[in-house]
């Protein structure tokens, strides 16, 4: 299958090039195995790449070089490549480690190479295998077609032919079974997670023997999140004061058929508990999976002294990366359906006796929560502000206030205006900086090391708009634009960004949550002393978030 003598120096050389542009540094710290399959796959990518623009060459019947002068181009091509490679793979080990100090990451002795090249080279073996499978299938074809139509019309056809199969059987059979299987794995694991919580003890909680919603379809997410959290008597040790037990309602995906219909039972569940008589009611979006941050939650519950209502409405199963491009408009929908429904009731309450209406959401879950919160629709009757953690750089909103920062401000962190109504804050700024605020008050936590935030499609061919500025702290100033290779790098940071130390990546925490909210939701004699205990009190970090008692 695979013709040994068409295997192409010069397609070698150019993949050469791609993999040692991959071993630049990117937002995330790579290890030797990651490194390897990156390198490997935009190996092949180089290669591919010289075998497209090689039959485009000889499609359009233009001379090649031959003979000496070809030979002698190629050696000093290939020497050039594979001393560039030389070169940036030893220098590998300094960049990362560079990247992971500004990081607090444990440095790494040294590049084992061992690992990375057999990576490599076996993740370029497996795409040149698919590839040469695909090649002497178009040439199968090709041979067909010949015995009833001219050359040039057969290759054109073949693969067109080829390609739509590729294309049917990915996208209409491997690609369908994939998400649906996916999906029912993680419905499956939720009923049948055996560690899940049991149904609560005080019968006014949500899934509770008084609840109007059922236990069983709430789901892992959801009951962590309802028996998580500090109680009154938490927040009075915190505060020193008198609290109140926060309200959490929280309905899972199965406790209703639509949107809609999740969303109203989430509303009487409200009603039943006394939200709507509470200080701050906030409308929450979870993430793919349902999940809440802890890390965000509790420290606001602690702010305002237990006088808070949160809800929210479960989604999906999928996790987030998984939910944003296969069910994207499911948590759109939900997040409307939730937001319109609860904003329906608070209006009709009068304006001094209702509580203060904010909406949040981190992740795939300030995506949705931004789509829902329609400033339009809320001008007459506006909320009174929004915290979005980590948005997703599909978010049209939040590109739209991106793309109107002020001149010279930087696109990781941006100024808005004279910051009355919009701010940004992230590990190394909060956003207390700004004139007085408006009556509605927005803010943006998003780390400047967070690639769920800051990839950009585009850069296949342009260099994004945050590469064009100076380095952010936690960044490599070794970093650098090249075509598609940035592309892979930046795709793969999304899929390192869990994982990142927290206060970058993708990973945040409560420390990080505690100055935005303030800001928001503005808590009622709250002091920059308490602040500081509250940050010290929430020093588990962002998976445990505040509730150390």
């Amino acid at each position: 299958m695979i013709r040994w003598k068409e295997i192409s120096l010069a397609g070698l050389v150019l993949g050469l090039l791609f993999f040692a542009a991959s071993l630049t540094p990117s937002l995330i710290p790579r290890d030797a195995m990651v490194q390897g399959v990156l390198g490997g796959l935009v190996m092949a990518l180089g290669y591919l790449s010289w075998w497209v623009v090689r039959l485009i060459w000889r499609f359009a019947d233009m001379p090649e070089p031959s003979g000496a002068p070809k030979r002698w181009l190629l050696a000093l091509l290939a020497l050039g490549a594979l001393g560039l490679f030389l070169w940036t793979l030893f220098s590998n080990l300094t960049w990362q480690n560079d990247l992971r100090a500004k990081m607090g990451m444990p440095l790494a002795d040294g590049l084992d190479l061992i690992p990375l090249m057999l990576a490599a080279i076996l993740t370029f073996s497996l795409c040149f295998a698919v590839g040469a499978f695909l090649a002497w299938l178009v040439r199968l074809v090709r041979a067909r077609l010949l015995k009833v139509m001219p050359e040039r019309r057969a290759n054109v056809l073949a693969l067109a032919l080829v390609g739509l199969v590729l294309f049917v059987v990915t996208r209409d059979g491997v690609y369908d079974q994939v998400v649906t299987r996916l999906d029912s794995s993680y419905e499956t694991a939720q009923e049948l997670f055996d560690t899940a919580p049991p149904p609560p003890e005080n019968p006014d909680l949500t899934g509770g023997a008084n609840s109007l919603i059922d236990w069983g379809g709430v789901g892992t997410p959801g009951r962590n999140f309802v028996l998580g959290g500090p109680d009154a008597e938490a927040i009075s040790a915190f505060t020193g004061a008198p609290a109140l037990d926060p309200i959490r309602v929280y309905v899972g995906r199965a406790n209703g058929e639509t949107a809609e219909e999740r969303a109203e039972l989430a509303l009487a569940e409200l009603e039943r508990r006394g939200a709507f008589e509470r200080e701050v009611l906030v409308v929450a979006s979870p993430t793919g999976t349902g999940w809440l941050d802890p890390g965000s939650h509790d420290p606001l519950e602690y702010m305002h002294g237990g006088d808070i209502a949160t809800v929210a409405v479960q989604y999906s199963y999928l996790q987030s990366p998984l939910a944003l491009i296969l069910e994207t408009a499911t948590g759109l929908d939900q997040a409307t359906a939730l937001l319109e429904t609860v904003h329906r009731h608070w209006q009709t309450l009068p304006a001094g006796e209702r509580p203060r209406l904010y909406v949040h959401g981190l992740s795939l879950g300030a995506w949705s929560s931004m789509h829902a919160t329609n400033l339009f629709r809320l001008v007459n009757d506006p909320i009174d502000g929004a915290f979005w953690a980590g948005p997703p750089f599909p978010s049209a909103f939040w590109r739209y206030v991106q793309n109107a920062r002020n001149e010279g401000s930087p696109w990781v962190l941006p100024r808005i205006g004279d910051g009355s109504f919009i701010r940004y804050a992230n590990h190394f700024q909060d956003a207390s900086h700004g004139a007085a605020w408006s009556d509605m008050r927005i803010v943006f936590l998003q780390y400047s090391s967070d690639p769920i935030v800051f990839y950009d499609p585009f850069s296949v061919w342009r260099a994004p708009p945050w590469m064009r500025d100076p380095p952010a702290p936690d960044a490599s100033a070794h970093m650098i634009f090249m075509p598609i290779v940035t592309q892979f790098q930046l795709a793969l940071d999304m899929a390192l960004s869990f994982g990142a130390p927290a206060g970058h990546g993708h990973a945040y925490y409560a420390q990080d949550y505690i100055d935005p909210w303030i800001e928001v939701s503005a808590p009622a004699g709250w002091t920059s002393e308490d602040t500081e205990r509250l940050k010290a009190h929430c020093d588990l970090g962002f998976k445990n978030g505040c509730n150390n008692d």
